[in-house]
């Protein structure tokens, strides 16, 4: 504690003594750093490089159009009739070249558009010799309905129907409103200004530098200049909005929302303060903007649900504004750490940039990471050590297929980098920062940031600029750890061989294995992994490393051994029967989270036939009561799953919602519908879940308190409080016959508030009647629910009916379509068949991606496919062991 004090002390110092100005910075940036462009991938030919930018923009919201006009400073490194930038929807209506001294060297450039290759050429009559130039470009743009580009989001208020504008130009749609050389290497300053209507506030990375009345309704805003930056980074928005703002380490702070719903965003506001506390201390560099806005929009995408534009991020209401009539606590989580993975872009994403999409994960890996770092922080009493657990499950879910790739991946187009924001590069990436961070120490991991940040600033990376720092601040190899979980895809699987005691001492013989789904005769890799015991009710703890497939550990005393305590690992543990029944003999001695790791390791190797899949049941069997929450929410979660598998065996179904209920029914009557005073705020997460779990199981109680709470919650506002309206909501809509679901959807209809009524439109999709799940995709094509709410509607169909939301959309792949931003469809449609355990589903997706997919662009579907196989591979291989197992229990 002492040494993080004297750290933060010294931090302050420098930083606010010795930070250069913003213009100073980013003008002279990195001068000591040589990047190879050469050896930078790249869809654009070598030979220019962007300087500067000054935009001017037109939007006709009304019309779906916009006029642009775009000056770019740029240096020709070698003499070349052509220039060659990225450019898409843009209608070209004049070309001007200037020279470095403003003489005009040509006006009639020849124009020729790539549309497969997303560029514009402008080749000049004479060769352009090496040197400065100036190139001016008039055109004209479409305002597309889905988040690419710059798009249009309507929603009504209570002056009637609304439009605002906003920008989403990550990863590769700037292209679509600024021609540019719209790769992350090119940064560049902007200067922008943009013509709107007089009334409206217009925001962008920058704060307003001033605003001209133009006398026709319109104004003339124009913006500070930005620091140095990416294209995908710059954003405008513009709309009847409001802004409150707050001052914290001399930065404005603000939120951005449609008129009437400011107060909804407050909260992130408040909280902000904290976030960006916390992050100018941690990177040892303050925050170089002087505002940072959080602009929340109604409406939502399939491919995001927020975008860190520098000093602007952009957020969809559901992921940051609190409504008090239906926000529960876990809203309240998802917009703090929304708000905490966008503000931690401003430093890794936004100040120091991956040079390609291969290295996508310096930026999402990290500001995962560093969100629930920051709720550690700030917020421990929400106990978020446990999120660890859920972030490596969702990533060894897609990581232990065949189909899965390295977090440092080649990335070759624009379709594979929209498909590389995905499980590995997020939760993969965060969950192997986490082990690393905890292999070096957390002050040496910080002491690397620090280093790594300084030294790129302003500037482009790779992942081994970061390793190296890393290693000279921990003075312990890492590099080699480090490539090994990152430039390899693949899960470790750690063997707890044996544990023998001698001489008070606990020998842990391990071994190094793969874990994998689909190839269980594969030739394992190797890793270095770090790994961690403990014996169970103690504080004693011993690590090593296992290279070349072997390793031991050895600790002070003997007892009953965790191996991955504390669950900070990226490997999963399989206990040698032997170890594993001593564990399990003792599992009231381990502690809360190491309880949940070993019963989630537990049951994925058992679906693996590694292990007993009984294994587990027999665990959940005999858990107290009174064991922590989240030891129960894992429980109720896989009692879910189990139920499902049995769907196809409705007796044996019967038999195990009775066991399940049997055991879980006790925790909801102790728990109770509403939370009592003094209960823990994360308390409230694990009621709902609890209560969806019921009630998808169809326990009678909570089916029967569902409906009494629904009927009563229009008269009787105290039936259905915030934290459980929506989940009443969901319940009922779940369970809906025609009657109820009609009711449903006039709520729907006559809801104003953008958020709930997008929530509302959301639950009638999740219909386990087969009927009204038909009835709301038909709705979801039409104009009723809003353009960028559709899609969502079909996914949840999906849900429980995958053939039937499949087929429609296919069916309907036009109309679907235009429900869909552009970087999403290649994900979208094969997403759609994800729950499906049905072989006939895989000729399907196949016959879809023959016909509408590019081959390059079949990694989701790929994955999905793998996912099939697994999920009938389980249920014939793995669902007769759970069948046998009940039947020995009586019920």
């Amino acid at each position: 504690m002492k040494r993080t004090l004297i750290s933060t002390a010294i931090c302050a110092l420098a930083t606010w003594s010795s930070l250069p100005s913003l213009a100073a910075e980013s003008a002279s940036a990195n001068k000591h750093i040589q990047l190879d462009f050469s050896k930078v991938t790249t869809q654009l030919p070598r030979g220019v490089r962007p300087v500067h930018y000054d935009v001017s923009l037109t939007p006709n919201a009304k019309d779906a159009s916009f006029s642009g006009k775009v000056a770019i400073s740029l240096h020709l490194l070698q003499a070349n009739r052509t220039i060659t930038l990225n450019a898409t929807d843009l209608r070209f209506k004049k070309v001007r070249l200037f020279a470095s001294d403003g003489r005009l060297i040509s006006s009639d450039a020849k124009i020729k558009l790539n549309v497969e290759a997303q560029t514009a050429s402008f080749t000049f009559a004479k060769a352009l010799q090496k040197g400065a130039y100036k190139l001016e470009l008039e055109y004209d743009g479409v305002i597309g309905t889905q988040a690419v580009g710059l798009f249009s989001l309507d929603y009504e208020n209570a002056e009637g129907k609304q439009r605002a504008l906003y920008t989403q130009f990550e990863n590769s749609d700037a292209r679509r409103v600024i021609p540019s050389w719209d790769e992350p290497i090119h940064k560049a300053t902007f200067n922008l200004e943009v013509i709107v209507p007089s009334a409206q506030l217009a925001v962008s990375n920058m704060p307003v530098q001033s605003k001209t009345d133009l006398g026709n309704g319109t104004s003339l805003v124009k913006f500070g200049t930005s620091p140095k930056m990416s294209t995908y980074l710059l954003f405008l928005s513009v709309g009847d909005f409001e802004r409150a703002t707050v001052m914290a380490e001399g930065t404005e702070i603000g939120v951005i929302a449609k008129r009437g719903s400011l107060d909804q965003a407050r909260y992130v506001l408040e909280e902000s303060k904290g976030i960006l506390r916390e992050f100018n201390d941690y990177f040892c560099i303050r925050y170089p903007l002087p505002k940072l806005d959080n602009v929340a929009a109604p409406g939502s995408s399939q491919f995001f649900s927020a975008m860190e534009n520098w000093g602007a991020i952009f957020t969809f209401e559901s992921s940051i504004l609190l409504d008090p009539s239906i926000s529960t606590h876990a809203d309240k989580q998802l917009a703090f750490v929304t708000a905490a993975h966008e503000t931690a872009h401003q430093w890794f994403g936004n100040l120091v940039t991956m040079q390609w999409w291969d290295d996508l994960w310096l930026n999402e890996g990290f500001a995962s990471w560093m969100e629930n770092r920051t709720m550690m922080r700030l917020h421990p009493e929400w106990l978020p050590e446990f999120n660890a657990i859920s972030v490596r499950e969702q990533a060894i879910g897609r990581d232990a297929l065949a189909t899965t790739h390295a977090v440092v991946q080649k990335i070759k187009t624009v379709d594979q980098a929209s498909q590389a924001f995905d499980t590995i590069t997020y939760q993969k990436g965060e969950a192997v920062i986490r082990m690393l961070e905890n292999y070096v120490g957390a002050d040496a991991w910080r002491d690397a940031v620090r280093a790594y940040m300084k030294k790129h600033a302003y500037s482009n990376t790779q992942s081994r600029d970061l390793w190296t720092e890393v290693e000279k601040a921990a003075r312990k190899p890492i590099v080699a750890i480090a490539k090994d979980f990152t430039e390899q895809p693949g899960v470790p699987l750690i063997h707890v061989d044996d544990v023998v005691c001698k001489d008070g001492k606990a020998i842990v013989s391990l071994r190094q294995g793969e874990f994998s789904k689909d190839l269980p005769n594969k030739k394992p890799l190797h890793w270095r992994v770090p790994v961690v015991a403990q014996i169970a009710g103690t504080q004693v703890i011993g690590t090593t490393l296992v290279v070349n497939g072997k390793g031991s550990l050895q600790l002070p005393a003997c007892g009953t051994v965790v191996v991955n305590a504390g669950q900070m690992g990226y490997y999963r543990t399989l206990y040698a029967p032997k170890v594993f029944a001593q564990l399990a003999q003792h599992f009231s001695q381990v502690a809360a989270i190491d309880q949940v790791g070993i019963l989630t390791d537990s049951w994925a190797l058992g679906m693996n036939g590694l292990q007993d899949i009984t294994a587990y049941l027999d665990l959940a069997k005999v858990t107290p009561v009174t064991a922590n929450s989240h030891v129960w929410e894992n429980i109720a979660a896989t009692f879910a799953t189990v139920s499902g598998y049995l769907k196809d065996d409705p007796a044996r179904q019967k038999i195990f919602k009775q066991f399940a209920l049997q055991r879980l029914t006790p925790i909801m009557q102790n728990l109770g519908w509403e939370a009592k005073a003094g209960e823990p705020e994360y308390i409230a997460n694990f009621r709902a879940s609890l209560i969806a779990v019921l009630g998808s199981l169809g326990e009678p109680g909570v089916l029967a308190e569902a409906q009494r709470r629904f009927a009563a919650m229009d008269s009787d506002p105290s039936a259905a409080p915030a934290a459980l309206r929506l989940l009443i909501l969901g319940i009922v809509a779940e369970n809906a016959d025609q009657k109820t679901w009609d009711a449903l959807h006039a709520k729907a209809a006559a809801e104003k508030s953008s958020l709930i009524r997008q929530s509302l439109y959301t639950l009638l999709a999740s219909s386990d009647d087969k009927v009204l799940a038909q009835r709301a995709l038909d709705l979801a094509l039409t104009e009723e629910p809003g353009l960028t709410i559709s899609a969502g509607m079909i996914r949840q169909v999906a849900g429980n009916h995958p053939d039937l939301a499949f087929d429609f959309a296919i069916a309907n792949m036009a109309k679907v379509n235009d429900r869909v931003d552009a970087t999403s469809r290649s994900r979208f449609f094969p997403g759609l068949a994800s729950a499906s355990s049905d072989a006939k589903m895989i000729d399907k997706l196949n016959a879809y991606a023959k016909s509408h997919l590019d081959p390059s662009a079949r990694g989701e579907l790929d994955t999905v496919i793998a996912g099939i196989l697994y999920k009938a591979k389980v249920k014939q291989e793995r669902v007769p062991a759970i069948r046998a197992w009940l039947d020995k229990q009586g019920h």
